[in-house]
């Protein structure tokens, strides 16, 4: 390794992982949710965290969309 490096002679060239880049955001999750997924983090040794982003890049790419409609149970 040099002891120094001309940094204006040397070419630059993209960073390949810029487009990979994980944006920070605070989301509010219900305790049923979180403790299900830090269970399973657990159990599969991923961190929760990376464990709820794996699950919703999957959703994401399937296109998934939620079931928003009300069930009702017959009286």
């Amino acid at each position: 390794m040099r002891d120094h490096y001309d940094l204006a002679s040397m070419e630059s060239r993209p960073n390949p992982y810029a487009g990979r880049v994980k944006q920070p955001v605070t989301i509010r999750l219900d305790k049923e949710s979180v403790d299900y997924f830090k269970t399973l983090s657990e159990k599969l040794n991923i961190p929760y965290q990376t464990l709820i982003n794996l699950f919703l890049a999957d959703c994401a790419r399937r296109r998934a969309e939620p079931d928003l409609s009300w069930h009702t149970t017959a009286a």
